[in-house]
């Protein structure tokens, strides 16, 4: 892979009119970032098809699942720092070339050791390249164009959530030149191979300068830290949390408190510590990483449990039921394309009116599973869906902007690095917990439709405390 050969921009430059970025380059970016977060969702629905075409088992299918998430989760802060030692652009392509290797390795995966190898590194190249986009986006644009960017950046990331089942279900469906559930990675290669050419041209360098290195003992406990909270909350439900689990998750608490101790010294040394603790004493950066991992409890979680009682409870395909989640994206489209207006006149109080509607959404939903049960038609669920998507968006499109605006520039790509793993963590955190609610109603209270209507109660609560949570935020962080 080619680097770029323009000088990284000293920490807190802003960009001159003569190199400010066009709306191509904000195009590469977003690519990026779509199928990434698509990928994250997608394989998903090629499960049934995986097992049977590589003969794999009940293990090797979760860790085909779980090893992405728990690759990128442990690698975005370190991600975050080397774009901001190293160059963001650089590093964006980077990430993406990685990924877009591993993506052709997943497609053409002989065994499933083979695609197991291939998502984990599919991972460490998201969690490479994803810190990068919010930070360019956060330095390069400014004014209402920040606003458009962010609001962009929120509907590709969206949209590779909501409508990943749906893509999924039609690719494979499609069988295009017999690839089956291989196609779902191998479509990454051609936009991977494009955005990285177009990156080059498009996409101006920036990042911080003065030789500072990579924090390798900050970076070793991060990462196991992270491991050892997302990797028993992933595997806990389905294997039944064995001892294990829980010893990883004890284990999880002495590595981050020193890794935090280590930041702190490294700081205090004059040292180029993994992550500038300086900016939690921020409110808009501390409450708003706050209200990010609290908000992830309910989106992938809120997915798997639609998932599961559309398949299991109404026997939807998965193309079947990725049609259901059209209504979905459809309020969640409409929302974030006007959340800015929204923001300019609400202020951070957008993202509480955005909990308390995804609270709404997710109260009828669990209203109408329980009068329809598993045979009514999934059309009454249409409503539920189209106001929890506009809640959704409501959310996702102004909480980078909030969270990163007042991080110093030099510590951009770290602070979205910080921001996304809190976001990881909360998503495996939501799916433990509502996996629990769902799995332990399922037998009790009217099957898959009482499970569903209990866990959308939940979820329905942890809308209301993102609403509250938003109150910590300083007036101005939004608008």
């Amino acid at each position: 892979m080619s680097t770029t050969t323009d000088p990284i921009r000293s920490a807190g430059a802003a960009p001159s009119a003569a190199d400010r970025p066009s709306w191509g380059a904000l195009g590469v970016l977003l690519a990026g970032i779509f199928i990434t977060t698509l990928d994250f969702f997608i394989v998903n629905v090629a499960i049934p098809s995986v097992q049977l075409g590589l003969h794999a088992g009940p293990a090797a299918v979760q860790f085909v699942v779980a090893g992405f998430g728990l690759a990128y989760a442990a690698g975005l802060i370190t991600g975050g720092r080397l774009g901001d030692l190293h160059g963001r652009r650089r590093m964006f392509r980077v990430g993406l070339g990685v990924f877009t290797v591993a993506s052709a390795a997943c497609g053409l995966a002989p065994t499933p050791g083979v695609l197991i190898a291939a998502r984990v590194l599919q991972g460490l190249g998201a969690a490479l390249l994803s810190p990068q986009v919010l930070a360019i986006l956060n330095v390069v644009y400014t004014g209402r164009h920040r606003t458009a960017a962010f609001n962009a950046f929120g509907l590709a990331m969206g949209f590779g959530g909501v409508f990943g089942q749906l893509i999924g279900g039609v690719l494979i469906q499609a069988d295009i030149a017999g690839l089956g559930w291989r196609s779902i990675f191998l479509i990454n290669v051609p936009i991977g191979v494009l955005a990285m050419a177009l990156a080059g041209r498009l996409v101006p360098e920036s990042g911080a300068s003065g030789g500072a290195r990579l924090d390798l003992t900050g970076t070793v406990l991060v990462s196991l830290g992270l491991v050892a909270i997302v990797l028993p909350l992933v595997q806990g439900q389905q294997q039944g949390w064995p001892l294990w689990t829980w010893l990883c998750l004890a284990a999880a608490v002495p590595l981050l408190a020193g890794f935090v101790l280590h930041q702190r010294r490294t700081g205090d040394r004059g040292g180029s510590p993994l992550v500038d603790l300086a900016m939690f004493r921020q409110r808009a950066f501390s409450a708003g990483v706050a209200i990010g991992l609290v908000y992830a409890l309910t989106t992938a979680s809120f997915f798997l449990v639609l998932a599961l009682y559309l398949q299991q409870g109404h026997g939807l395909s998965a193309l079947g039921s990725g049609l259901v989640f059209l209504p979905l994206g459809l309020g969640y489209f409409v929302s974030s394309s006007k959340a800015g207006q929204v923001a300019a006149r609400l202020g951070r109080q957008v993202l509480a009116a955005g909990g308390l509607i995804v609270a709404v959404g997710y109260l009828i939903l669990a209203v109408t599973a329980e009068e329809i049960g598993a045979t009514g038609a999934v059309a009454w669920l249409v409503p539920g869906l189209l106001i929890a998507g506009a809640g959704m968006g409501l959310v996702m499109a102004p909480l980078p902007a909030t969270v990163l605006a007042g991080v110093r520039q030099e510590h951009a790509a770290a602070a979205s690095g910080v921001l996304n793993a809190a976001q990881q963590a909360g998503g495996a955190i939501g799916v433990a917990l509502v996996g629990v609610v769902f799995y332990r109603t399922l037998g009790s209270l009217g099957g898959l439709a009482g499970a569903f209507s209990i866990s959308e109660l939940v979820l329905a609560g942890i809308g209301v405390a993102v609403a509250c949570l938003v109150q910590l935020l300083p007036k101005a962080a939004t608008g």
